[in-house]
């Protein structure tokens, strides 16, 4: 759960794996790290390996809207225009946080946190 809210690696959870922490600097939102320099781990483990985050970004936007919907229209009362408004500046402003944490549950579908992964990558590597 670390890693994914924080955008560490899911192996060792030392580092963030991407360029910029901020996902507001939006030129480089996809940006990423090679590797991760403490455990050596591979952040694209294949080619369009994040493609799949897409789907993962679908369920997260969704629960974006939903409480969009439920504090514009439940919990303050605004008509239904308002809340259409609201939900999709929601939306719009946290799209880079949408992205960056799409593709952080979707790395930790594959990888698992390994707190030996440090002392493994140093021994393997000197």
């Amino acid at each position: 759960m670390y890693s994914i809210l924080t955008g560490n690696c899911p192996r060792c959870q030392e580092e963030s794996m991407y360029e910029k922490s901020n996902p507001y600097a939006l030129s480089k939102i996809f940006s990423m790290n090679e590797r991760c320099s403490h455990c050596g781990l591979k952040y694209k483990i294949e080619p369009s390996f994040f493609y799949g985050a897409m789907y993962v970004s679908y369920g997260v936007g969704i629960a974006f809207a939903v409480a969009a919907f439920v504090i514009s229209f439940l919990f303050i009362g605004t008509t239904l225009l308002t809340t259409f408004i609201s939900i999709v500046g929601t939306l719009i402003v946290f799209m880079p946080i949408i992205v960056r944490l799409s593709r952080n549950i979707w790395i930790n579908f594959f990888v698992k946190y390994d707190p030996n992964a440090v002392k493994k990558h140093q021994t393997i590597k000197g």
